[in-house]
């Protein structure tokens, strides 16, 4: 990722090796600040009040934690507890139990002593190989880019996002933003519809935010905007992520996604999901089989932003709200779906 002007990934390791260091989204964009995740607990509760989030980002701060509290205790019980605590803190994405999985299933042999450092190796090779799976995303998509810029050579491509599956939701390059940060370096002129994204508006806050730092253009719109964007012809392709491809191919991903897919449809333009194998989850059937989040109402009901002073928190209503935090996709309106692999028109 480019923030500031310099290439970083979005987790890393702190100096001494023992915790890790993450940006504190909630911040963002008015506030760039780094924070040091020392324990299991301390990553439960920067994914669960999402310090951090997107699903690859959580699954390696999941894989983190883990390791943390190996190093702290590398008994069965502490495992165990530190497993299922982890597990619980988000329950759409998948990528969270498969991080799990993987560094329990690296230590669960191994006597306590090695445990630790086991697990803080396994957590670094998560890191790398979804820094690698990214990039590789990124270059699938931009041959497709290649292929959409052509049809319209005299203008810019014009690409529609929804929620934030950049670099902040990933170790590096970010799924569906991949193929735009890939297209703008390779010099095809590149211009990104920023869906707001409520709530929390994690387009208008952290995709603006990273394709800022960046240097692609870009305009954030409001949520509701986008469909009558696609029927004036002014949207190429729309590319979402996702935090859990089913079985059968249907997309779980950030609540108004399905809502795009619909539009899309309906106005023949290519709606393309962006996913690593990590994302894919085999072993449920269809999206009507995951659960879906349901997170404060607090979330829909309040804004935060700066204000005369610092930052401030307004209320937008004081009638009850309901906030499920994901919607399902079907994949009869999925065009192709942009893996490490090729774009599939099935997955």
């Amino acid at each position: 990722m480019i923030l500031q002007g310099e290439h970083r990934r979005s987790i890393a390791r702190t100096d001494d090796g023992a915790g890790v260091r993450i940006l504190d989204q909630r911040l963002l964009p008015w506030e760039v600040r780094w924070v040091e995740l020392r324990s299991a607990d301390t990553a439960a509760v920067a994914i669960r009040e999402m310090w951090t989030r997107g699903a690859p980002m959580i699954g390696a701060t999941a894989a983190y934690g883990l390791a943390m509290a190996l190093a702290a205790d590398p008994g069965d019980a502490s495992l165990a507890r530190a497993y299922d605590t982890l597990l619980a803190t988000r329950p759409t994405a998948v990528n969270l139990r498969w991080a799990l999985d993987q560094v329990r299933a690296a230590v669960i042999d191994l006597p306590a002593a090695a445990r630790a450092t086991a697990a803080l190796a396994r957590a670094d090779a998560i890191c790398d190989e979804d820094a690698a799976l990214c990039r590789a995303i990124g270059e699938q998509g931009l041959a497709l880019f290649r292929t959409l810029h052509a049809k319209n050579p005299d203008r810019p491509l014009n690409i529609l996002t929804h929620c934030n599956a950049g670099w902040l939701a990933t170790v590096d390059y970010g799924t569906a933003t991949a193929p735009v940060y890939l297209a703008h370096d390779a010099g095809i002129p590149v211009h990104v519809w920023v869906d707001e994204t409520r709530p929390r508006n994690q387009g208008a806050l952290l995709t603006a935010f990273e394709l800022a730092n960046h240097g692609v253009p870009h305009t954030v719109i409001a949520d509701n905007a986008g469909g009558l964007l696609m029927m004036q012809g002014k949207v190429d392709a729309v590319i979402v992520g996702t935090d859990r491809v089913t079985a059968n191919g249907d997309v779980c991903n950030k609540i108004g996604t399905y809502l795009k897919a619909l539009a899309a449809a309906d106005n023949g333009v290519p709606f393309y999901v962006a996913l690593p194998y990590t994302t894919f989850d085999p072993d449920t059937a269809t999206g009507a089989d995951v659960p879906i989040e349901e997170r404060s109402a607090d979330e829909l009901t309040r804004l935060t932003g700066p204000a005369e002073g610092g930052i401030a928190t307004v209320k937008v209503t004081d009638s009850p709200a309901a906030n499920p935090a994901f919607d399902v996709t079907p994949a009869r309106l999925v065009t192709g779906y942009i893996t490490e692999r090729g774009v599939l028109d099935r997955i």
